[in-house]
């Protein structure tokens, strides 16, 4: 279980630097880009991927797809926390994990038993309960398009990281080093074109974050694969664990810590949003 603890840890810290970006004056293009290098050489000495093998007969269009995804939707991340809050952005991060359930019914024909769709039905109210502002709120700005874009974007990403898993070619980790290495380049060239017109100015305390940044997110990764090793039989328990620990710690974060308001509405989607993923959670392991 430290491993997921953990995992849990890291995850809800890259929320709360993102939140703390702005009170800092951080530019976070800059630091996403840095956040990158340094998940690209963790990942190099940690997992040591055979670089060699990786050729022209590798998934290069969801490799480019992920390498655009990924900075991008950072981006957002980041918005989304500055704009809505750590408790709904990390809520809408953990239930987009229904675009790659639903895109195993319609795209790679899986059965759905009961309880998934009991689980389903139960978890888009709690979408919309989460994000959903008082009247005199939502008239004010459009803020709620960042969470629903943090959890259309990672549930996509998820789709395409499924993929590659299923590229038996390859080991995951070495497709996953591929996958920093271009993310790096395309965040890099952003932040190159910006600077070129202007627009940021390149300072060493946005690279010192971005590499605490790429720490944490690696970290994520990294301790998160290593509990579906240390728990290979159970990994329904993985997966419940992670997605409810960051919805109950990072919502006690933003709440306690930085004070974020939220309506009756918005609690009634966090518990709907829990019951949610324990249902599909206990899906995982019922017989069809």
């Amino acid at each position: 279980m430290i491993y997921i603890i953990l995992s849990i840890f890291c995850s809800v810290t890259v929320a709360v630097l993102l939140k703390l970006a702005k009170r800092y004056e951080i530019s976070i293009v800059q630091a996403v880009s840095v956040n990158y290098f340094a998940a690209l050489i963790l990942c190099f000495l940690f997992f040591k991927p055979d670089i060699s093998s990786v050729s022209v007969s590798a998934p290069w269009p969801i490799y480019i797809a992920l390498a655009i995804l990924l900075p991008g939707i950072f981006l957002i991340l980041a918005a989304s926390i500055r704009n809505m809050g750590i408790v709904k952005t990390d809520i809408a991060q953990r239930l987009s994990l229904f675009i790659p359930i639903l895109a195993s019914y319609f795209v790679f024909q899986e059965n759905f038993n009961s309880l998934k769709i009991i689980g389903l039905i139960i978890g888009f109210p709690a979408i919309f309960l989460t994000f959903l502002k008082k009247p005199t709120e939502a008239k004010k700005d459009g803020s709620w398009i960042y969470p629903v874009s943090v959890f259309l974007g990672f549930g996509v990403i998820d789709v395409l990281f499924k993929q590659i898993a299923l590229f038996k070619a390859l080991p995951y980790t070495t497709s996953l080093f591929t996958i920093f290495c271009l993310a790096f380049i395309v965040s890099l060239i952003i932040v190159v074109i910006l600077a070129l017109l202007k627009k940021i100015k390149i300072q060493p305390i946005n690279l010192v974050c971005g590499l605490i940044l790429g720490l944490f997110n690696f970290g994520n990764i990294l301790f998160y694969m290593k509990a579906h090793k240390a728990l290979v039989e159970n990994p329904s328990t993985v997966f419940a664990a992670m997605n409810l620990g960051v919805i109950v710690f990072g919502s006690l974060v933003g709440v306690i810590i930085f004070k974020e308001k939220l309506n009756k509405l918005n609690y009634i989607g966090i518990i709907l949003a829990l019951i949610a993923v324990i249902i599909i959670t206990l899906s995982q392991n019922a017989v069809r």
